[in-house]
């Protein structure tokens, strides 16, 4: 084991004493380091033990056990050794009471198999942020290690002069087959141990439970880090817009609820009939990490290397962005999609036509579809969650400076939920604490079968709702705090994509045509546009907005998607109230922002 770390010049102290520790507790055979350099060799060490198979020409396609699929909340806790730390939706539990259990399911669990050591950075080399941007993980599984090369930026290099100031992490797969997952005997146990910097995760090998520096630490273990190092740490999507007529460049960095189009978002191009003027840059779909830099500017970058992506419904209209980073030669790997062997083709829902010809096709549990029961004909071929993961450097409109350690300037910061009424197009707030109570009150529509109340928000605050790690009281103040920092305020504005008209069609064409309001977003902060006031924020004039292109049918429905119903918004303010009336120690900046909005529609006359 010794001889492994000495091999890979590992020459921190703090690193071996970790690594040979938890060797030792996990009865680990032997030790590989690994770096972004071992890709190639681990590819095909994958495809040699058949863990992966090849699309085409260097693309992989794998498959996980059908019960471990997606992240589990209900099995991922926050653990401190202050219950000041316990908030509503972090799962908060004393880390004397849990770091035990699963540090004893950890007890000799590698004996026979590989410890692969993954130094890794969440944060471009040489940011200020290197420090708490670091970390190691210890796993037991080829896949992650080849998931976290694309994802993080991985090498002894990176971490080696950082001393003790890294993030602990360890993965154990664990007997996938024999957890009893979802049943009260479940022996998943994903830990964050935030105030020691530690990351415990036993009983999975999918990626937000295993690829340890993406959610548990570039997230979770990060957000409360921000907490106490005066930044913060959000679910956020980061793009850039340079307008090639003034020559100004405008970042935006946002965060949306599941299904309400963060990635597509995050990946778009202009539409084409501005594609001459607005050239739009992709910096992340996932993460950002903001603060606000020694001469008050607030900046901000995505600490990961790579994406992580939903493949369901990626097709060349949705997000052709996406659709080209994962081409041959790509080193994208695909998970739980449709694979067919004879061809070495990949599919899933919403990618193209479905094949007609079923010879060679298998489901994502690995079931040939050709031999399915007729009652089962209609099944999906991918996992809901399926996946495709690749590097940033493969993104073909990645910006330049997305490596920058500085990070960037931020404009304007975004919040966007799937609202099928209400929820107006785009509305603009300049108030800070009116921005960070929208983004606290941010949700997406629930379905009637979910709750039985159509129309009602399942909250998300700013998107982090399962990746808090501490009280929501002081993240809402830590929000004022930051931002309130920065000399050059940027505006806050919620977008909403998902209008429908009374026939339950949607009123605004999405995708690239969303880059219309996020232009007029930034023509307002700067003042070359006033808007309409309204009680919940500047809507912009119909005039205002860059129209040339849109089809008819979008125009024609315009003013619909920049109305305010008074009478939706006063209900949504009644379940807002009840939604903050949970948080304990919520800011009197909050309630006083709640409070205001609600004056202002009382008086509004619609």
């Amino acid at each position: 084991m010794d001889r492994a770390l000495a091999d890979a010049g590992v020459t921190n102290q703090a690193v071996i004493d970790f690594v040979t520790q938890w060797a030792e507790h996990t009865g680990a055979e032997r030790m590989e380091v690994v770096s972004a350099s071992d890709d190639a060799r681990l590819l095909q060490e994958g495809l040699d033990a058949g863990e992966l198979q090849p699309v085409g020409e260097g693309m992989y396609y794998s498959r996980s056990y059908s019960k471990d699929t997606a992240r589990s909340e209900e099995r991922t806790i926050v653990a401190t050794a202050d219950e000041q730390d316990r908030g509503v939706y972090n799962n908060w539990k004393p880390s004397s009471q849990v770091r035990p259990v699963v540090e004893e399911l950890m007890k000799g669990a590698l004996q026979g198999k590989t410890m692969y050591v993954i130094p890794y950075l969440m944060s471009p080399k040489g940011s200020d942020l290197d420090e708490l941007a670091a970390g190691v993980e210890l796993t037991d599984n080829r896949s992650v290690v080849l998931q976290m090369i694309r994802m993080a930026r991985v090498g002894i290099e990176m971490i080696d002069d950082l001393g003790d100031n890294f993030v602990k992490a360890v993965h154990v797969t664990g007997d996938l087959e024999n957890l009893q997952q979802g049943t009260p005997e479940d022996k998943r146990n994903f830990v964050t141990v935030a105030d020691e910097r530690t990351i415990l995760h036993y009983g999975s090998s999918y990626g937000g439970n295993a690829l340890l520096g993406k959610i548990a630490h570039g997230l979770r273990q990060a957000s409360y880090d921000g907490w106490k190092n005066g930044f913060l740490v959000e679910q956020f999507m980061l793009l850039g817009i340079t307008d090639k007529e003034t020559g100004k460049k405008y970042n935006i960095a946002g965060g949306f609820p599941s299904a309400s189009g963060k990635t597509n978002l995050a990946m778009t191009l202009a539409p084409d009939a501005l594609g001459d003027r607005f050239y739009v840059e992709f910096y992340g779909d996932d993460i950002a990490w903001i603060w606000v830099d020694g001469d008050g500017v607030l900046r901000g970058f995505n600490p990961e290397n790579g994406v992580f992506g939903v493949a369901k419904d990626t097709n060349e209209k949705t997000n052709p962005t996406a659709i080209d980073a994962i081409q041959p030669g790509s080193g994208a790997i695909f998970t739980n999609v449709a694979y067919n062997p004879k061809t070495q083709d990949v599919w899933w829902e919403g990618k193209g036509p479905k094949p007609t010809d079923l010879d060679g096709w298998m489901d994502w549990k690995g079931e040939v579809i050709a031999d399915r029961a007729p009652e089962h004909a209609d099944d999906p071929w991918a996992h809901p969650n399926s996946r495709f993961t690749t590097t940033l450097e493969q993104v073909p409109n990645v910006a330049k400076d997305y490596d920058d350690p500085k990070g960037v300037e931020i404009h304007g910061i975004i919040f966007g939920g799937r609202t099928r009424d209400r929820e107006p197009l785009i509305r603009a707030m300049d108030d800070t604490a009116e921005g960070v109570y929208d983004g606290l009150t941010l949700g997406a529509e629930a379905t009637a079968a979910a709750d039985g109340k159509e129309g009602v928000l399942r909250y998300d605050p700013m998107s982090m709702r399962p990746f808090l790690s501490y009280g929501e009281g002081d993240y809402a103040q830590h929000w004022l705090d930051v931002i309130g920092r920065a000399k050059n305020q940027p505006v806050f504005a919620h977008v909403n994509w998902f209008q429908r008209g009374e026939d339950g069609r949607f009123l605004w064409p999405g995708y690239r045509e969303n880059l219309r309001p996020l232009v007029w977003l930034m023509q307002y902060r700067a003042g070359e546009v006033e808007g309409q006031q309204t009680p919940v924020g500047v809507i912009p004039k119909r005039e205002e907005l860059l129209l040339d292109g849109l089809d008819e049918q979008a125009l024609a429905d315009l003013d619909t998607v920049l109305t305010i119903d008074k009478a939706r918004w006063q209900e949504e303010m009644a379940n807002r109230e009840e939604h903050l009336g949970q948080f304990r120690d919520l800011p009197e900046e909050i309630w006083e922002a709640h409070r205001r909005v609600n004056e202002k529609l009382e008086s509004f006359e619609g």
